[in-house]
């Protein structure tokens, strides 16, 4: 064995942005010898690509104050260092519905003012394509999207120049402890297996984090998994360049996918196809194995008819494709619809870190405990 190209400083599981983001951060602050592991044949091809596209600025949390907080601070940080990639050319708007919504116009207002997040009433002519007895108030705020593609591109080139050993199409499968303190990563690759050793590993496989874990003999953490679909689609010419968003309940969210050139259409009931949690009193299900294993079929119609009652513009869409994918979150989110980043040290095993983000922002939550520390707190934090 070439015990130099297989042993290292660092060793990432996992090659979405979060993955690939600690990897460039450990080089570049630490000039650690970093490798990363993906199973699959690209970078940023599941969640990071497969999801709504938005960058958050604090107005989807109007139940959880620390996760609005969070993403206000975290959202010029991702435009500064990303802008690149996002696109800010639409006007973005969030209605509150007059039922079933789980705050008023008025204390959505009052959040916004809270958090310092920009808000005003939407212009009349925008207003007047809601259902006035469905929709109380509609209101222009600040968001945008990032383009899933750029990102991809931005985060290769940040590698490639960073010198990550990167390995695509290469499956952790377990770790062990090894004497002296590293750990050993056993591997699968288009070559049979082999073990990677490191001092430390991050385990950032996001919703397959508990795979790794269960084939280790090693403890579970809760989480909660849901197989979605965001339906992409062709908006009519009046809601072109525009994202709508109606909240807080069970409703819909419409938004430029740039990546694509066409609009994410979501729906609280309707994007989650199904789901269940990991725990330690049945077998483990493989996320990626449910997913396949899951008949295609999509819920665009009932999202649709749904949505056109608020917005009846919206009949115009044209379903053009859906991305399914799983969504992976702590149990205890859905209480409040935080969105906590999970940071958990010695998982099992002495240098053994789980790093799970729920939306993109998160990541600056990830870098700064990780630049705070040599070794990651155990916590989840919003």
């Amino acid at each position: 064995m070439d015990r130099d190209r297989n042993e290292f400083d660092a060793l990432i599981i996992g090659g979405g942005f979060f993955g690939c983001s600690l990897a460039v951060h450990l080089r570049q602050t630490r000039q650690l010898r970093v490798v990363l592991l993906e199973a699959g044949p690209e970078l940023l091809q599941r969640a990071s690509h497969s999801n709504q596209a938005r960058v958050h600025n604090g107005y989807h949390y109007p139940r959880s104050l620390l996760t609005a907080l969070r993403s206000r601070i975290n959202y010029p940080r991702f435009l500064a260092q990303f802008r690149d990639c996002v696109d800010e050319s639409f006007d973005k708007y969030y209605a509150v519905s007059r039922n079933f919504s789980k705050v008023t116009a008025n204390q959505f207002r009052l959040f916004c003012t809270t958090i310092g997040a920009p808000i005003t009433p939407a212009p009349t002519a925008i207003r007047k394509m809601f259902d006035a007895d469905l929709i109380e108030e509609v209101f222009t705020v600040q968001e945008c999207a990032f383009d899933a593609v750029k990102l991809r591109q931005r985060m290769v080139t940040e590698m490639e120049a960073s010198l990550v050993d990167v390995r695509l199409s290469t499956d952790a499968l377990r770790v062990r402890q090894l004497p002296g303190g590293k750990l050993g990563v056993e591997c699968s690759t288009s070559n049979g297996r082999q073990e990677l050793t490191a001092h430390r590993v991050f385990n950032c496989t996001y919703s397959r984090i508990n795979r790794l874990l269960d084939a280790s003999g090693l403890p579970l953490i809760p989480l909660k998994h849901e197989l979605t679909e965001i339906a992409l689609v062709e908006v009519p010419p009046e809601v072109k360049g525009m994202g709508i968003t109606v909240m807080c309940g069970p409703f819909f969210s419409v938004m430029p996918f740039p990546s694509r050139g066409l609009h994410s259409f979501s729906h609280v009931r309707y994007t989650p196809h199904c789901q269940w949690q990991d725990a330690t009193d049945r077998p483990y299900m493989d996320p990626y194995a449910v997913l396949a294993g899951r008949p295609r079929q999509s819920n665009y119609l009932r999202m649709v008819m749904d949505a056109r009652r608020y917005m009846p513009v919206l009949t115009g869409c044209r379903h053009v494709d859906s991305l399914m994918e799983v969504k992976t979150v702590l149990p205890r989110s859905e209480m409040d619809d935080s969105r906590p980043i999970l940071l958990r040290k010695d998982q099992g095993l002495p240098n053994l870190d789980c790093i799970m983000g729920a939306k993109i922002d998160n990541v600056f939550d990830m870098i700064d405990y990780v630049s705070a520390a040599d070794s990651i707190v155990s916590q989840e934090t919003a």
